[in-house]
Order: structure tokens, then C-alpha cells, then sequence
């Protein structure tokens, strides 16, 4: 890849990074030693999937067999606590869902039915424009952060500098058309909060892409198991239709399961935690945006819905500390910081998170002083 630097030349279309040259550099060869294939597969989804049911199967097993062997140990069958939490959870589930689905569709059509090399026609030259632009290129793909990773490696291998790539892959989870419903849906434009996370993604992604471009070199910034057995985003053989469905199956099994959590979370947190402690923290400007900002890189919520789990703390927390919240989601949260490592260096992604988090807090607390 070559380096990034001030002149237009650096940023014009260009010929493809030195790994990219590599046949299928993410593809492991069939008859690579079972060391190589282990390394760059890791264990099967499928058995991660079973072993999971099989564990929440036996532990709903396990509270069935307590209710009915000793029935003297519960009041009730389900409290009242968790009867709001359960209503509470999901209606945040059904508000959500409609969203989410059009989101994967959306999605679908981007990623399957328009042709690739049409991005980089459309580039300009100019290297602060250029990751501009990029930033912007949320608004026609509309997919969550994490379709966001295996595009943003579709653009290294392309040809896009790591900058240029970090801009788009910070700004697109919230600059994106779903996301702009979605938020609109649940805050309207009360407290600025909506133009707030717009703008503020925007700058963040600006700020980061313009200090990597500073970087001496920026390939170090990559890891080198990138470099050498990075998966590449691979079709599903056959025509459009059966490459839809497959990437339909793929959207809903990675979002569904962040949006069902997320719901129950919001659901348990309102339930479980003391009224007073949630109005004593929220009400306090500074505390809030901090504490928001933990939650955020914990719970890591689909930033197609978080939202709506966002919308359940919006009468005890400050706006500044919402914003907070949906600002450091759909950057770098655990979730993300894990999809994120598998491109970049541990020290790259320090950096990101340094850079979000004072950034999302600088912003949360303009927006307490205006609201």
C-alpha cells in the first residue's frame, strides 16, 4: 500500500496494494497444511451456535426442574419486576425489528446487485475530499458496523489507503439512512440529539482518517495475519437470488442476536436497577456521559437499533450523555474492537478508542450546555 500524503496523486485511483496482488490472500488453499486452515478458519460458527443452545437449553432445563421439584422456593411464578421487564424488552424487540429487516434488505441489494468497481469511478482525487467522500459513503450502504468490517477490507484490497478506509468504516454505522430513521423514530429532533450524532460521526470519522494520514506508515497500522489469511467476502455460488438468500440468512444471524440481547438488556437494566441510583447518575452532566459511555462499549448494540435501547434512559439521563452513547456504540465497542482486531494492530485500535471516547465525550457535553 502506499503511503498516504498531502498531494492528490497519493489518493487518485491506484494500482492495487502489494498483498492485494496475492491470489485469494483470505483464502486458505485446499491443500495447505491443517495448522494453516485451523489458524485462519478457527473453530466452526456451527459448533459455537450448538454448543451455546445447548447450554441455554439446559439452563432453562434446569430452572424448569427447580420450579417443579420445589415449588415453596417461588412466590409467584414470575414477579412483577420481571413481568415489566419482559414487556418492557419486548417492545423494545417489536419496535426495533421492522427496521432491522429493512436494513438487511437494504443491505442485500447494495452488496449483491450492484456491480463492484462502481465506487472508485466516483472517487475524487483531492485526499481531504476523498475521505470526505468516503465518510458520506454510509448514505448507499446501509449496513450495521459489522458488515462494515468485510467491506472495509473489500476496500484495502481494492486499493483504498488505510486512512481512506478508517474514515468509511467510522463514519458509515452512523451516517447511513437506517440509522438516520431509526434514530429520527425514537428521538425525533428533540435536544439536537439526531443532528448531534450525525455531525459528531461525521467529525469523528474526519478527525481519525485525517491523523492516520499523518502516519508514516500507514501498512503498519494493519496486522500482519491480514496481510497473509484475511477472509475475504466470498459469494455464494450460483446466481443473484440464491447469493441474496444466502446473505439474508448471514444479515439476520449476525443482527438478530445483538437485537434480541440489546432488548432484554434494556429490559433487565430498567427492572433491576434502583430508580434513585439511575436518577442520581443521569442527572449529573459529566457522570452521565461517562457512564453512558460504559454501557455503550458493553452491551454493543446493532447501531441499526440502539436507538430504541438508548430511548429507554432518555427521561433519567441528560441528552449530552445520549448522545455519548450513540456516538461510542457503533465505533468501538467489544463487539467491534473484536471484528476491528482481526484488520488492525492492538496500538491502532488504542488510538481509535482514545480518539472516539474523548471525542463523543467533547461532544456530550456541548450538547448539556445547549439543551
Amino acid at each position: 500500500m502506499p503511503n498516504t500524503s498531502s498531494t492528490s496523486s497519493d489518493s487518485a485511483p491506484r494500482a492495487r496494494h502489494a498483498f492485494a496482488r496475492r491470489p485469494a490472500t483470505g483464502t486458505v488453499r485446499a491443500d495447505a497444511p491443517p495448522t494453516v486452515r485451523l489458524r485462519a478458519g478457527g473453530s466452526s460458527p456451527r459448533t459455537r451456535a450448538a454448543v451455546g443452545v445447548g447450554i441455554g437449553i439446559l439452563f432453562i432445563a434446569l430452572l424448569v426442574a427447580i420450579d417443579a421439584l420445589a415449588p415453596s422456593l417461588f412466590a409467584s411464578p414470575l414477579s412483577t419486576r420481571a413481568q415489566d421487564g419482559l414487556t418492557l424488552s419486548i417492545s423494545v424487540l417489536i419496535e426495533s425489528l421492522p427496521f432491522v429487516v429493512l436494513g438487511v434488505l437494504l443491505s442485500i441489494v447494495v452488496q449483491v446487485w450492484i456491480p463492484p468497481g462502481v465506487l472508485e469511478r466516483w472517487m475524487p482525487r483531492t485526499p481531504w475530499l476523498r475521505r470526505g467522500v468516503l465518510s458520506l459513503l454510509g448514505m448507499f450502504i446501509p449496513v450495521c458496523e459489522c458488515g462494515n468490517v468485510p467491506f472495509a477490507r473489500g476496500l484495502l484490497m481494492r486499493g483504498f489507503t488505510v486512512p481512506e478506509t478508517l474514515t468509511f468504516l467510522i463514519a458509515a454505522p452512523i451516517v447511513n439512512p437506517i440509522v438516520i430513521i431509526t434514530t429520527h423514530q425514537a428521538f425525533g429532533f428533540s435536544d439536537g440529539i439526531l443532528v448531534a450524532r450525525l455531525v459528531g460521526g461525521f467529525l469523528i470519522a474526519n478527525l481519525l482518517g485525517w491523523l492516520y494520514s499523518r502516519h508514516p506508515s500507514p501498512d503498519a497500522l494493519l496486522t500482519d495475519r491480514f496481510r497473509d489469511t484475511c477472509e475475504l467476502v466470498t459469494h455464494e455460488p450460483g446466481g443473484k437470488g440464491r447469493r441474496s438468500l444466502a446473505q439474508l440468512v448471514v444479515e439476520l444471524r449476525a443482527v438478530m442476536p445483538a437485537l434480541i440481547i440489546g432488548s432484554a438488556i434494556a429490559g433487565a437494566v430498567q427492572v433491576l436497577v434502583p430508580r434513585d441510583l439511575l436518577l442520581a447518575i443521569g442527572s449529573n452532566p459529566a457522570l452521565s456521559i461517562v457512564a453512558m459511555i460504559a454501557l455503550a462499549m458493553v452491551v454493543s448494540i446493532c447501531s441499526n437499533v440502539d436507538s430504541f435501547f438508548a430511548l429507554s434512559f432518555a427521561s433519567t439521563f441528560t441528552p449530552g450523555s445520549i448522545v455519548a452513547f450513540l456516538l461510542v456504540g457503533p465505533l468501538v465497542d467489544v463487539k467491534m474492537l473484536a471484528l476491528l482486531r482481526t484488520t488492525f494492530t492492538t496500538r491502532t485500535l488504542v488510538g481509535i478508542v482514545v480518539v472516539v471516547v474523548l471525542s463523543a465525550f467533547a461532544m456530550g457535553t456541548v450538547v448539556n450546555l445547549l439543551a
